[in-house]
């Protein structure tokens, strides 16, 4: 055990990558420090590389890329600096620049050493926000010449992340960079800690029920994070003389700072008490943030607290106190949270500052001042009481993750933090005047969403349509807990009007238990009350071989046939089930209900395949085993209709493994006459061609350049596939080893939006099929009225 108070110099950095690879793993193995290694060692070495952003092919590629085309925005530049966010690449480029004075956990290890941890900030960087990163690592001790260096480079960098740079001297350094740079500077060290451990600090204090302005908050460490930390809970409304800081020697005091034994950063929180340690400190206190190191807290300091205490032990690889030692040292609920990955509520910087700079270059800030902090901060606090992802959830072995003691920050892999704390800070920085531009923010959303991949681009037109006039969804399994969190999102997002088909008091009772504030309409098909619907369905099956009585059965015991009637009657506008069903079985009461819609005599399932810069329809690849070249047109003409719903221009390729009559079997034959039915067609506005080979489909060289005679201009964006055996293999595939998201599958051909999930299927799936299904439900509305009108 160390003496009581805690010296800044042996002051443990939080974890901010989540690794440690101090000599001895921190116990945590040779095995992880080997590994480590390989990993860096790899081919090629280190973990960053430049790509370029432009072709590169051909001579004119390259006369454009340098020389002579690149005099053309030199010049503009030389007239007018701001051009360089518009010709280069410096809006979307940071420096992570270092001394390696202190890095984390390892010391002083000097600037070539230190550059591993700054190449792995750049990947974070990239990672997490798409942010590009020059790691500049350089051998200054000086900080005046440091500073001076780091201020010469502002032509390049859109922003500067400062990093691992040993107290005090990175507060001067700090100091002056933000005095002379027109451009965001950031030291991650202290304010990154400081902003997490704020947003953790915000959500703790309502959970505790305690005010930010009467909590007595006590430090362990007055380094640069405990420091940071410090001041920026005073701007979240923590009162400064309610802050008590200790290190080495104890308790800050004034009567310490007046003799000189503090510098001039500790002793901006000296307090006019008693001198004493630690534990004097703690006894009675509302938070105790320890930014120092293992095991200088005892249970018995824990019991020394008040009601309800607050414990951010975050020195790393080791807390200060165990989690399990906290936790087990009361009986009341200690609200605790560590800079470790394996113990809840682990502050974790990568949540800040991607997306902090992110917001700040995106209104090209001058700085990151101290309402952008804030912004962050209430933006993860916020974010930490919505309902988690199913993709997080997974990612975090499926343990619930709800808000509560266990859950006051959002976890590091939780996507939704770019596209809310980024906006969050733009908005701040336009707020606060340090912006240049200003951003539409709901545009802005939107634009950081394509960021994460081209489905979320999709996937928002689709959304943004439907919650220009919601309708209602049923849905089949609604006593399912995704179901209900899906419902709540619909609603939430206003994108959907949800009805829950399932057992009431099971639906209620989940409501309540996932702390949800809102009252969906529920259909419970036990409670009675559905003869109309009964009837209906043995009008519609009755010479089918179904009687009265089974239809009354169906309806009371099956929600698939009761929201298929509820759809056929026009009491809903669409359905979604199959989430706890076999395809088929889900399948079957929508066909027999609903059907096929006047121009379709068959119905096929669509996946919507999206890569980095384009998307793919692939049809079908669910429902048809063997079709004729019929139902291939069938297909195509659908899955067209499906592509303009998400504003894409279909261009169809029949897929065989032939081209163009280079094999000749009734199958490749097929599939030729397919085409050619479609191409013969005058109400069929698309362009179509095949038989042809999949690769042919798809890359231009070898359409254009060796089939001149193609119907197709451009790649293909439709891809019908022969059969079901290929259509399943195909996107599944091109999924897995092309590394493309997929959306569905979406169900065309019925003659009212129905879509069939997979068993399986996450909340954000059902939400988007949801989505789907409402345009297509808003289409055939207007469909209608255009019919009436003629």
């Amino acid at each position: 055990m160390l003496p009581t108070g805690v010296s800044s110099i042996v002051e443990s950095k939080i974890d901010r990558e989540g690794s440690f690879f101090a000599s001895g793993g921190g116990g945590r193995g040779m095995g992880l420090q080997e590994d480590a290694l390989d990993y860096h060692r790899a081919d090629p070495p280190g973990k960053i590389a430049i790509s370029t952003t432009k072709p590169t092919n051909t001579q004119r590629d390259l006369s454009l890329a340098y020389s002579p085309g690149v005099a053309a925005p030199c010049r503009r530049i030389a007239e007018n600096d701001d051009d360089a966010y518009t010709y280069t690449a410096k809006g979307n480029l940071v420096g992570v620049i270092s001394n390696g004075s202190a890095v984390l956990g390892l010391g002083n290890i000097g600037a070539q050493a230190s550059k591993p941890v700054m190449e792995g900030k750049g990947v974070l960087f990239k990672r997490f926000a798409d942010i590009d990163v020059f790691d500049v690592e350089l051998d200054i001790a000086d900080p005046e010449v440091f500073a001076e260096s780091v201020a010469a480079m502002e032509p390049t960098f859109g922003g500067i992340n400062i990093e691992d740079i040993k107290a005090p001297e990175c507060f001067e350094i700090e100091r002056r960079l933000r005095a002379e740079m027109d451009i965001p500077v950031f030291h991650d060290d202290q304010h990154g800690t400081a902003i997490i451990s704020g947003a953790a600090l915000l959500n703790a204090a309502e959970i505790a029920d305690k005010p930010l302005s009467e909590l007595e908050v006590v430090f362990s460490g007055a380094g640069a994070s405990a420091i940071a930390s410090a001041k920026f809970y005073a701007s979240l409304g923590v009162r400064t003389d309610n802050i008590l800081m200790c290190d080495s020697s104890g308790i800050i005091t004034e009567e310490r700072a007046a003799a000189g034994d503090v510098n001039e950063y500790k002793a901006t929180f000296a307090r006019d008490v008693p001198e004493g340690g630690l534990a004097d400190a703690m006894e009675g206190a509302d938070a105790f943030v320890g930014l120092s190191v293992p095991d200088i807290v005892s249970p018995e300091m824990v019991r020394s607290m008040a009601d309800d205490p607050i414990v951010f032990a975050m020195a790393n690889p080791d807390p200060e106190i165990d989690y399990g030692a906290a936790k087990a040292a009361r009986e009341d609920t200690v609200i605790m949270a560590t800079g470790r990955s394996d113990y809840p509520n682990q502050v974790n910087n990568v949540l800040g500052f991607p997306f902090i700079f992110r917001g700040a270059l995106d209104v090209r800030a001058t700085e990151i001042n101290e309402d952008m902090k804030v912004a962050a901060a209430s933006a993860l606090a916020d974010l930490a009481r919505e309902d988690v992802p199913d993709e997080v959830v997974k990612a975090y072995g499926d343990e619930p993750l709800r808000f509560g003691p266990e859950y006051i920050i959002p976890k590091p892999v939780d996507s939704r933090v770019l596209f809310e704390v980024a906006p969050a800070v733009a908005r701040a920085a336009v707020e606060s005047g340090s912006a240049r531009k200003t951003v539409d923010l709901e545009a802005y959303r939107e634009r950081l969403e394509a960021r994460l991949g081209k489905s979320r681009e999709m996937m928002r037109i689709v959304l943004n349509k439907a919650k220009s006039d919601p309708k209602r969804v049923a849905l089949a399994e609604g006593d399912d807990e995704k179901m209900i969190r899906a419902a709540y999102q619909l609603v939430e997002s206003g994108i959907a009007e949800p009805v829950l088909i399932g057992d009431r008091d099971t639906i209620q009772g989940t409501i309540a238990g996932l702390g949800f504030d809102f009252d969906p309409e529920v259909v419970d098909p036990d409670a009675g009350g559905h003869e109309a619907y009964a009837n209906r369905l043995y009008e519609l099956r009755k010479r089918k071989g179904v009687t009265e009585s089974e239809a009354e059965d169906l309806v009371s015991t099956d929600p698939n046939y009761l929201g298929s009637v509820m759809v056929e009657c026009g009491d809903a506008d669409a359905l979604l089930t199959g989430l706890t069903h076999h395809y088929p079985s889900a399948l079957r009461p929508p066909l027999e209900v609903i059907g096929t819609s006047p121009d379709a005599e068959y119905v096929s399932g669509v996946y919507m395949l999206a890569f980095k810069n384009r998307v793919v329809f692939c049809a079908d690849t669910t429902v048809n085993q063997a079709p004729d070249e019929d139902v291939l047109a069938e297909v195509a003409r659908h899955t067209a209709d499906l592509a303009r719903r998400f504003n894409v221009d279909p261009r169809v390729a029949m897929l065989s493994y032939s081209n163009f009559g280079s094999v000749d079997t009734e199958g490749t034959r097929k599939v030729s006459r397919a085409a050619d039915r479609l191409r013969e067609d005058p109400s069929v506005s698309f362009p179509v061609d095949g038989e042809m080979q999949a690769d042919t489909a798809v890359v231009e060289d070898i359409l254009t350049g060796s089939y001149e005679f193609a119907a197709l201009d451009d790649p293909a964006n439709v891809l019908v596939f022969p059969n079901l055996e290929a259509g399943n293999i195909g996107y599944k595939l091109l999924q897995r080893l092309g590394g493309a998201d997929a959306i569905g599958p979406m169900l065309v051909g019925m003659d009212k939006p129905v879509h069939v999930l997979q068993r399986g299927d996450e909340v954000k799936d059902i939400v988007n099929l949801a989505g789907v299904a409402v345009t297509e439900a808003q289409g055939r509305e207007t469909t209608r009225e255009l019919d009436d009108f003629r």
